[in-house]
């Protein structure tokens, strides 16, 4: 790739600029977020894997890492948490025992649903500064300039976990009275 002369300069720019944005906005995403599951005894990686967890049935720990953006041991000790808690087995693949897999037990289900319940919408300020642009749009930003950066950056695996993952939750959840509550699970999620 050729530079220019001032690519040095914008890629800095851009770069900054860009970090302080995700920064500011991942700052009140996980205050947010964690007072959320406060309640609940979980910290974020924890519940995020038991999100993973509950889309992905029978997901790799390597798997929940590459999706949850956390390295493999992060992924592995928190995971190992959750089991200790009772939310969540390990198994091995009988034809690859390098893979350790994960799978929600029954409490892990319920735990993970009743966080899902108890979700309010106003308690997000992410939410509530997107809420100007639906009245005005008609709908919520959706991304596509961000989606590409990250298609680039984590991959086409990555991106078709997210894809999964907002759709599976899109078929799996209903709104009753302004709270999510889970339609009847069939058989098996999405494999991976």
């Amino acid at each position: 790739m050729e530079h220019s002369p001032d690519s040095t300069k914008q890629s800095m720019l851009f770069c900054h600029k860009f970090a302080q944005l995700t920064k500011a906005l991942w700052k009140s995403v996980e205050k947010d977020w964690k007072q959320w599951i406060k309640p609940y005894n979980l910290n974020i990686n924890e519940h995020q894997i038991l999100w993973i967890a509950y889309h992905l049935e029978g997901a790799s720990i390597s798997d929940i890492a590459k999706f949850g953006v956390m390295h493999v041991s992060t992924a592995f000790n928190f995971s190992k948490k959750l089991e200790e808690r009772g939310l969540l087995s390990f198994s091995k693949n009988a034809d690859d025992k390098r893979n350790t897999y994960i799978e929600l037990t029954g409490e892990g289900d319920r735990l993970f649903l009743q966080t899902v319940e108890a979700y309010e919408p106003d308690t997000y300020n992410v939410y509530d500064g997107a809420l100007p642009m639906k009245e005005l749009y008609g709908k919520f930003p959706d991304f596509t300039e961000l989606l590409t950066i990250i298609r680039y950056v984590y991959g086409e695996d990555f991106m078709r976990i997210f894809e999964e993952t907002i759709n599976t939750f899109d078929e799996e959840f209903t709104e009753e009275n302004g709270s999510l509550v889970p339609e009847e699970k069939t058989t098996s999620g999405p494999s991976m």
